[in-house]
């Protein structure tokens, strides 16, 4: 579903919606073309790749991408510092007790319960849209030279699930 107000990387994310890693020595092809494009040293979809994922969209829309687009918290030293959880702001969060550990991906708007909802990339495995305790937050990010957003993203009443694993 592309939404009107979608900016360009947040509308080519939700094509990608389902695209997941294959188990075992085969390797998703959709996966291995966003590593080529980037120029990653590797090419298999079971090193964590939900950078690749926010690289790859940003890439495709025109974008340059953080210079270690691969570490998660690497893209909070990208774009600019946002106050808002934008829709398409890319959210950077925590994941575990490391500091070095994190996840990455994009708004798409708030549960009723008050979580961040996030499209984002290796997400149990998966491109999907999953929800995020808001204190897990760690920075909101938005392309250079794109208009700067003034509002929050909306509020949903469809659930989506807890994010049960970004790794």
């Amino acid at each position: 579903m592309i939404d009107d107000d979608d900016p360009p990387w947040l509308e080519i994310a939700r094509t990608y919606v389902g695209v997941r890693e294959i188990p075992g020595p085969q390797h998703n092809p959709v996966i291995a073309r966003w590593l080529h494009g980037l120029r990653a040293w590797w090419h298999d979809d079971e090193t964590p790749w939900c950078g690749t994922f926010v690289a790859a969209c940003l890439q495709q829309a025109g974008h340059p991408v953080a210079r270690h687009w691969m570490r998660a918290r690497a893209w909070l030293d990208w774009g600019l510092p946002i106050n808002v959880g934008a829709l398409g702001a890319v959210a950077v969060i925590k994941r575990g007790d490391n500091p070095q550990q994190g996840h990455v991906g994009f708004v798409v708007g708030w549960s009723a319960e008050g979580r961040l909802l996030l499209l984002g990339g290796n997400q149990s495995d998966e491109v999907n849209v999953r929800a995020f305790a808001p204190d897990r937050l760690l920075g909101y990010r938005w392309p250079l030279g794109y208009p700067s957003p003034t509002a929050p993203a909306p509020h949903l009443t469809r659930v989506a699930q807890m994010s049960a694993s970004e790794a």
